[in-house]
Protein backbone atom coordinates (compact mmCIF):
# COMPACT_ATOMS: atom_id res chain seq x y z
CA UNK A 1 0.00 0.00 0.00
CA UNK A 2 1.65 3.25 -1.00
CA UNK A 3 -0.66 5.52 -3.15
CA UNK A 4 -2.63 6.37 -0.36
CA UNK A 5 -0.19 6.55 2.31
CA UNK A 6 0.59 9.86 3.69
CA UNK A 7 -2.12 11.97 2.70
CA UNK A 8 -2.23 14.98 4.59
CA UNK A 9 -5.27 17.56 4.83
CA UNK A 10 -5.32 20.26 3.03
CA UNK A 11 -8.66 22.24 3.54
CA UNK A 12 -12.51 22.32 3.96
CA UNK A 13 -15.29 24.04 1.96
CA UNK A 14 -18.78 24.79 2.91
CA UNK A 15 -19.97 26.10 -0.17
CA UNK A 16 -19.10 25.16 -4.17
CA UNK A 17 -18.18 28.40 -4.49
CA UNK A 18 -15.22 27.94 -2.20
CA UNK A 19 -13.29 24.76 -3.93
CA UNK A 20 -9.80 25.79 -4.76
CA UNK A 21 -8.88 25.49 -8.59
CA UNK A 22 -8.02 22.26 -9.87
CA UNK A 23 -4.58 21.05 -8.92
CA UNK A 24 -4.44 17.24 -10.12
CA UNK A 25 -6.95 14.68 -10.47
CA UNK A 26 -9.50 13.95 -7.42
CA UNK A 27 -11.24 10.95 -6.06
CA UNK A 28 -14.17 12.02 -4.36
CA UNK A 29 -15.35 9.44 -1.12
CA UNK A 30 -19.28 9.49 -0.80
CA UNK A 31 -21.75 7.51 0.67
CA UNK A 32 -24.94 7.27 3.59
CA UNK A 33 -24.31 8.71 7.07
CA UNK A 34 -22.88 6.12 9.42
CA UNK A 35 -22.14 3.75 6.28
CA UNK A 36 -17.75 3.63 7.32
CA UNK A 37 -17.04 6.55 4.91
CA UNK A 38 -14.34 8.15 6.97
CA UNK A 39 -13.42 4.91 8.16
CA UNK A 40 -12.68 3.19 4.92
CA UNK A 41 -10.43 6.62 4.03
CA UNK A 42 -8.52 6.63 7.29
CA UNK A 43 -8.13 2.74 6.58
CA UNK A 44 -6.96 3.10 3.11
CA UNK A 45 -4.65 6.26 4.04
CA UNK A 46 -3.35 4.10 7.40
CA UNK A 47 -3.80 7.05 9.27
CA UNK A 48 -6.67 6.86 12.48
CA UNK A 49 -7.73 10.45 12.75
CA UNK A 50 -7.24 11.61 9.04
CA UNK A 51 -11.06 11.68 8.95
CA UNK A 52 -13.28 12.32 11.21
CA UNK A 53 -14.76 9.66 12.47
CA UNK A 54 -17.95 9.59 14.91
CA UNK A 55 -20.85 7.39 16.27
CA UNK A 56 -23.07 10.22 15.78
CA UNK A 57 -24.26 10.35 11.87
CA UNK A 58 -23.96 13.34 9.66
CA UNK A 59 -20.69 14.87 11.22
CA UNK A 60 -18.24 15.52 8.34
CA UNK A 61 -20.52 18.26 6.88
CA UNK A 62 -17.98 19.68 4.54
CA UNK A 63 -16.02 18.87 1.96
CA UNK A 64 -12.77 17.95 3.31
CA UNK A 65 -9.32 17.70 0.71
CA UNK A 66 -6.55 15.37 1.12
CA UNK A 67 -3.38 15.77 -0.81
CA UNK A 68 -1.93 12.41 -1.56
CA UNK A 69 2.18 12.65 -2.58
CA UNK A 70 1.73 12.12 -6.27
CA UNK A 71 -0.08 15.76 -6.66
CA UNK A 72 -3.71 14.15 -6.56
CA UNK A 73 -6.39 14.25 -4.19
CA UNK A 74 -9.04 12.85 -1.67
CA UNK A 75 -11.85 14.71 -1.55
CA UNK A 76 -14.27 13.11 1.68
CA UNK A 77 -18.00 14.43 0.92
CA UNK A 78 -20.25 14.88 3.47
CA UNK A 79 -22.44 12.13 4.55
CA UNK A 80 -25.75 12.11 3.46
CA UNK A 81 -29.09 10.93 4.70
CA UNK A 82 -28.94 11.68 7.92
CA UNK A 83 -32.79 12.92 9.22
CA UNK A 84 -32.02 14.41 12.68
CA UNK A 85 -30.41 17.70 11.08
CA UNK A 86 -32.00 21.08 10.04
CA UNK A 87 -33.71 21.26 6.76
CA UNK A 88 -31.66 23.88 6.11
CA UNK A 89 -28.18 22.39 6.34
CA UNK A 90 -29.83 18.66 5.02
CA UNK A 91 -30.79 21.15 1.59
CA UNK A 92 -27.28 22.94 2.08
CA UNK A 93 -25.35 19.22 1.88
CA UNK A 94 -27.58 18.32 -1.00
CA UNK A 95 -26.60 21.27 -2.80
CA UNK A 96 -23.11 21.16 -2.01
CA UNK A 97 -22.99 17.49 -3.00
CA UNK A 98 -24.64 17.57 -6.09
CA UNK A 99 -22.63 20.81 -7.98
CA UNK A 100 -19.10 19.33 -6.65
CA UNK A 101 -20.43 15.63 -8.33
CA UNK A 102 -21.48 16.88 -11.91
CA UNK A 103 -19.28 20.08 -12.15
CA UNK A 104 -16.13 19.34 -10.59
CA UNK A 105 -13.77 19.16 -14.49
CA UNK A 106 -10.56 17.47 -12.12
CA UNK A 107 -13.01 14.94 -10.49
CA UNK A 108 -11.30 11.40 -12.07
CA UNK A 109 -13.67 8.93 -10.09
CA UNK A 110 -15.74 8.49 -7.48
CA UNK A 111 -15.39 5.67 -4.41
CA UNK A 112 -18.90 5.18 -3.04
CA UNK A 113 -19.28 3.66 0.60
CA UNK A 114 -22.42 1.75 1.02
CA UNK A 115 -23.47 -0.40 4.06
CA UNK A 116 -22.86 -4.25 3.23
CA UNK A 117 -25.91 -5.10 5.24
CA UNK A 118 -28.03 -2.30 3.72
CA UNK A 119 -26.28 -1.47 0.33
CA UNK A 120 -28.26 0.80 -2.76
CA UNK A 121 -30.45 2.41 -0.51
CA UNK A 122 -32.95 5.42 -2.51
CA UNK A 123 -30.17 7.68 -1.41
CA UNK A 124 -27.18 5.62 -2.80
CA UNK A 125 -29.33 5.62 -5.93
CA UNK A 126 -29.61 9.11 -5.86
CA UNK A 127 -25.78 9.51 -5.89
CA UNK A 128 -25.55 7.12 -8.65
CA UNK A 129 -27.83 9.46 -10.74
CA UNK A 130 -25.72 12.04 -10.28
CA UNK A 131 -22.45 11.11 -11.24
CA UNK A 132 -22.89 8.28 -13.83
CA UNK A 133 -24.24 10.39 -16.41
CA UNK A 134 -20.32 11.48 -16.58
CA UNK A 135 -19.16 8.36 -17.50
CA UNK A 136 -16.46 8.54 -14.92
CA UNK A 137 -15.80 5.64 -12.91
CA UNK A 138 -17.50 4.56 -9.86
CA UNK A 139 -15.66 1.68 -7.18
CA UNK A 140 -18.97 0.31 -4.68
CA UNK A 141 -17.11 -0.85 -1.53
CA UNK A 142 -19.50 -2.60 0.70
CA UNK A 143 -18.67 -1.70 4.29
CA UNK A 144 -18.56 -3.57 7.31
CA UNK A 145 -18.63 -6.57 5.65
CA UNK A 146 -16.97 -7.89 9.14
CA UNK A 147 -20.73 -8.38 9.96
CA UNK A 148 -21.34 -11.02 7.36
CA UNK A 149 -20.84 -14.26 7.08
CA UNK A 150 -18.58 -15.48 4.26
CA UNK A 151 -22.07 -17.17 2.15
CA UNK A 152 -23.71 -13.86 2.93
CA UNK A 153 -21.17 -11.32 1.76
CA UNK A 154 -20.87 -13.57 -0.88
CA UNK A 155 -24.52 -13.28 -2.31
CA UNK A 156 -24.55 -9.42 -1.16
CA UNK A 157 -21.83 -9.10 -3.77
CA UNK A 158 -22.96 -11.26 -6.34
CA UNK A 159 -26.36 -9.06 -6.35
CA UNK A 160 -24.77 -5.80 -6.20
CA UNK A 161 -22.85 -7.00 -9.60
CA UNK A 162 -26.43 -7.97 -11.21
CA UNK A 163 -27.54 -4.55 -9.76
CA UNK A 164 -25.05 -2.09 -10.37
CA UNK A 165 -24.64 -1.94 -14.17
CA UNK A 166 -28.01 -0.24 -15.01
CA UNK A 167 -26.09 2.65 -14.20
CA UNK A 168 -23.26 2.09 -16.89
CA UNK A 169 -20.23 -0.34 -17.08
CA UNK A 170 -17.56 1.85 -15.82
CA UNK A 171 -18.96 0.71 -12.28
CA UNK A 172 -17.04 -1.72 -9.78
CA UNK A 173 -17.90 -3.39 -6.58
CA UNK A 174 -15.86 -4.92 -3.85
CA UNK A 175 -16.50 -5.87 -0.58
CA UNK A 176 -14.77 -3.88 2.09
CA UNK A 177 -13.72 -3.75 6.03
CA UNK A 178 -11.89 -1.17 8.03
CA UNK A 179 -11.94 -3.22 10.81
CA UNK A 180 -10.59 -6.45 9.39
CA UNK A 181 -8.49 -4.80 6.81
CA UNK A 182 -10.71 -6.45 4.04
CA UNK A 183 -10.17 -5.49 0.15
CA UNK A 184 -7.39 -3.05 0.94
CA UNK A 185 -5.62 -3.97 -1.84
CA UNK A 186 -8.44 -4.08 -4.46
CA UNK A 187 -9.34 -0.87 -3.62
CA UNK A 188 -5.76 0.58 -4.20
CA UNK A 189 -5.48 -0.99 -7.59
CA UNK A 190 -8.75 0.30 -8.91
CA UNK A 191 -7.66 3.71 -7.88
CA UNK A 192 -4.55 3.00 -9.39
CA UNK A 193 -6.21 1.87 -12.66
CA UNK A 194 -8.19 5.73 -12.90
CA UNK A 195 -4.98 7.23 -12.45
CA UNK A 196 -2.51 6.20 -14.85
CA UNK A 197 -4.65 7.57 -17.92
CA UNK A 198 -4.60 11.10 -15.79
CA UNK A 199 -1.03 10.73 -15.64
CA UNK A 200 -0.02 10.02 -18.89
CA UNK A 201 1.68 12.44 -20.42
CA UNK A 202 0.34 13.38 -24.23
CA UNK A 203 2.66 12.50 -27.18
CA UNK A 204 2.86 13.93 -30.34
CA UNK A 205 2.86 11.55 -32.92
CA UNK A 206 4.62 12.47 -36.55
CA UNK A 207 2.64 11.56 -39.58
Amino acid sequence: MTLFRHARFEISIARPQDLPPPNGAEIAFAGRSNAGKSSALNTLVGHTRLAFVSKTPGRTQLINVFRMNNGAALVDLPGYGYAKVPEAVRKQWVRLLESYLTRRESLIGLILIMDSRHPLTALDQQMLNWFAPGGRPIHVLLSKADKLTRSAGAQVLAQMKRELPKWGDQITVQLFSSLKKIGMEEAESVVSGWMAPAAEPQVDVEE
